[in-house]
């Protein structure tokens, strides 16, 4: 199964100010859903961001909200984004979610379990994904793939989404994202 567009949207768990400086390799992980969120913005692909215990941990980097034209952005206490009922309404009609975030093998994990389980298509981007050790990022992928998680790189979400190079994206996304070296 493609991602198509239309039919997919991007959901960013938990990249937030007092938890990214937890996660291993937290620099690069932040750089690289920069990239991915600066892709499905261009592609026009629906965004959302969630928020565990903001209070305490702090919101979404600004740097990644700043990237999309009207973020939307949701709060949540439990570990899972449809456990916490706080899904807007219109995410039900994209059968196909991508998703980022952290940590892999707690929210991220939660809420693609239960995603799958609502019938959905997951996507985990595995190079935009994070925990504070690899052990629990690895284990938490493991997981999702067992449960019928499809496990995908950026790179792989965006030339899906494009589909060809004669898509009218296609320059702006080679030019800005595919040159040189990537993060």
């Amino acid at each position: 199964m493609l991602l198509e567009s239309g039919k997919a949207a991007l959901m960013v768990i938990d990249v937030q100010e007092k938890l990214l400086p937890a996660i291993e390799d937290s620099e690069q992980l932040h750089a690289r859903i920069q990239w991915l969120i600066s892709a499905c913005s261009i592609l026009e692909t629906p965004i959302l961001f969630t928020e565990q215990y903001p209070k305490g941990l702090g919101h979404t980097l600004p740097q990644l909200t700043q990237l999309v034209a009207q973020p939307e952005i949701i709060e949540k206490m439990h570990f899972s984004v449809v456990a916490a009922n706080c899904l807007p309404a219109h995410w039900q009609d994209y059968s196909q979610v991508i998703v980022c975030g952290m940590e892999t093998h707690v929210c991220v994990l939660q809420t693609v379990l239960e995603l799958i389980q609502a019938g959905k298509a997951v996507f985990v981007v595995a190079d935009a994904v994070g925990s504070r050790t690899a052990q629990n990022r690895q284990l938490g992928l493991e997981r999702m793939r067992d449960a019928g998680a499809k496990i995908v790189s950026r790179e792989m979400v965006v030339f899906e989404l494009l589909r060809h190079a004669g898509h009218e994206q296609f320059k702006i996304i080679s030019k800005e994202l595919l040159r040189g070296e990537q993060p």
